[in-house]
């Protein structure tokens, strides 16, 4: 998980790419440390954890359903995800289970869900842990 700090915005993109970000300016007043960073991130990452496509038996955080956290000063938080197939039958439903289970975070103000299909999933983008749930090694 790689945290770009930025003067507006603090962006963690958990691509598992990765891929390094330049080095960040001093954080202005106002913006959050970078301790309130890692603890609201491992924060967010157990609360997109409850949530499991119901039809197959791992969170949709192993499975790589997230593709971007974006969190501002003001803890409102814009989410991109995608889905295993764009005719899953929960798509209206899954994007309402994570913002609900982000929203609970103390001191998160808004919530933003975005369902993107560029790129597209595929099983690559799965953790170990989820292979290794799934039989797919």
């Amino acid at each position: 998980m790689v945290t770009v700090m930025s003067e507006q915005r603090d962006i963690i993109d958990i691509s598992g790419k990765g891929e390094c970000a330049p080095e960040a300016p001093p954080a202005a007043p106002g913006t959050m440390s970078e301790d309130e960073i890692a603890d609201l991130t491992t924060e967010m990452i157990a609360a997109i954890k409850t949530v499991y496509d119901p039809e197959i038996p791992v969170d949709i955080y192993e499975l790589g359903l997230i593709y971007r956290i974006d969190v501002d000063d003001e803890r409102n938080v814009d989410i991109d995800m995608t889905l295993t197939a764009p005719g899953c039958p929960v798509a209206g439903e899954m994007p309402i289970w994570v913002r609900d289970a982000v929203s609970a975070i103390h001191g998160i103000q808004a919530v933003n869900v975005n369902m993107v299909f560029d790129p597209p999933w595929d099983p690559s983008r799965m953790s170990d842990e989820a292979r290794v749930a799934l039989n797919m090694f």
